[in-house]
């Protein structure tokens, strides 16, 4: 995987060893006259046209552009157009500039642009490497790397770091699109049928407790899978999701003692979890204990040690928008950025409020600010969060993985709200008239389906 952490950590230009502001950095020779409708504040450039910044990634002679704009504005860009047509636009702009490199006094310096556009590319190709997924990116990108290696034809420098470029791009892709095909095979299906409750499980069907009773290496496994999913997520996702979102077989009822061991036991992973910094499985966790069919349960929950539970709800208490989890977040990410070792570096967000946050910065702040000019210094904040995320997925787990639980964790059934429910009554009888009348419309409905 390409490390994008080193974008923001140190923030240091190509062939450059002192710090650079983002944003910083003025187009040298060749440049036209619409690179300079960029406003910059403080150094950092905050606002301009489309095409002022689409130019300003793009190099010259005389200027490359800093390496935190490049991902910026990559990754910012497929709000306003798809990645092909931003290619189409960045060879236009190349070819411009060749055209008057060859015409003009400072045609010696026709093979140090071309080197510096397939450093753009490679950089691009390594950040954003699913922008090249369909044919029409694919083309526009050998058509620019066609243009740049006319001038090398000596001995072929350009044309072999173009080749090298190529080759681990679709390394990348057919990567990518094996973890996919992977992930379709494991996934489980969703068990909502009514028969649920006469299927006898298999032998081989297990809970939890029959696999692994140890809380700390369940909190350990279910991180590994945390990390090994997180992983595979590449910041145009994210980018994706917030434009978009714009726009019961082999069960059984167990006896109560049972049911009871089982919670505490989960409070106790629950717990782990957030002790290694794992707050998305933790999150999980304290959900499905609030979920109604589980949450119902008095009599087994009566016999609960609660105070862990209490401790937990706590840190995830929705109110003041999660500002305890916020604050243990906080505390695990300064915790990061100081640690030695894997184990402390660990930070796996609640994955949903993460991708709320960068929604809201999205949905609070507009694209364009009243000059027309594209509002920048939002998509700094925002890429400057995926940057951190991205760095958090980067770390590696330093857990030994247990196959065994692992295979239980990733294929064990995913029961609907409904079989949930069915289970639940099963356990302990409904208590009040609205409980009464859900089970009664609940076993019409079992009736219905025989």
């Amino acid at each position: 995987m390409p490390q994008t952490s080193v974008v923001f950590s140190g923030t240091l230009g190509p062939n450059c060893n002192r710090p650079v502001q983002p944003g910083m950095g003025e187009r040298g020779g060749g440049a036209s006259s619409g690179s300079k409708d960029l406003i910059f504040q403080d150094g950092r450039l905050t606002s301009g046209s489309l095409e002022a910044l689409m130019e300003h990634l793009v190099p010259t002679v005389d200027y490359y552009p800093d390496r935190t704009y490049i991902f910026t504005f990559l990754l910012s860009s497929r709000v306003f157009m798809p990645p092909h047509d931003l290619l189409a636009r960045v060879g236009q702009i190349c070819l411009e500039q060749r055209q008057q490199l060859e015409a003009g006094p400072e045609k010696a310096k026709l093979k140090s642009f071309s080197t510096k556009i397939v450093q753009l590319l490679k950089e691009w190709t390594e950040a954003f490497p699913y922008d090249f997924q369909d044919e029409k990116a694919m083309a526009e990108l050998k058509a620019i790397a066609h243009r740049v290696t006319q001038c090398d034809e000596e001995n072929g420098t350009v044309k072999k770091a173009i080749t090298q470029m190529i080759q681990s791009l679709l390394l990348s892709l057919a990567a990518r699109s094996q973890l996919q095909e992977l992930r379709e095979k494991l996934r489980s299906p969703v068990v909502d049928k009514g028969p649920v409750l006469k299927a006898k499980p298999p032998a081989a069907q297990k809970d939890i407790l029959g696999v692994c009773s140890d809380p700390l290496v369940l909190a350990q496994q279910l991180t590994h899978i945390e990390l090994e999913r997180v992983n595979s997520i590449r910041p145009e996702d994210l980018m994706q999701i917030i434009s978009h979102m714009d726009s019961l077989d082999n069960h059984r009822v167990v006896k109560k003692k049972h049911r009871t061991r089982m919670l505490e036991f989960f409070i106790d992973v629950a717990r782990e979890c957030f002790n290694i910094g794992n707050f998305n499985s933790m999150m999980a966790i304290i959900s499905g204990m609030n979920l109604s069919p589980v949450a119902r349960l008095k009599k087994t929950w009566s016999k609960v040690k609660t105070a862990k539970f209490d401790v937990l709800e706590h840190h995830m208490d929705p109110s003041s928008n999660f500002c305890n989890y916020r604050t243990a977040l906080q505390g695990a990410t300064q915790r990061s950025q100081t640690a030695n070792s894997s184990r402390e570096k660990i930070v796996i967000p609640v994955f949903n409020l993460f991708v709320k946050d960068i929604y809201f910065l999205h949905k609070i702040h507009t694209n364009h600010l009243p000059s027309g000019h594209i509002n920048f210094k939002k998509f700094w904040e925002i890429s400057r969060q995926i940057h951190e995320f991205m760095t958090w997925t980067r770390v590696e787990c330093p857990f030994e993985k247990d196959k065994k639980i692992q295979s239980y964790l990733l294929t064990a059934p995913i029961y609907s709200e409904e079989a949930l429910f069915i289970a639940s009554f099963e356990s302990e009888g409904p208590e009040n008239h609205m409980e009464k009348d859900s089970w009664k419309a609940l076993r019409t409905t079992l009736l219905n389906r025989a």
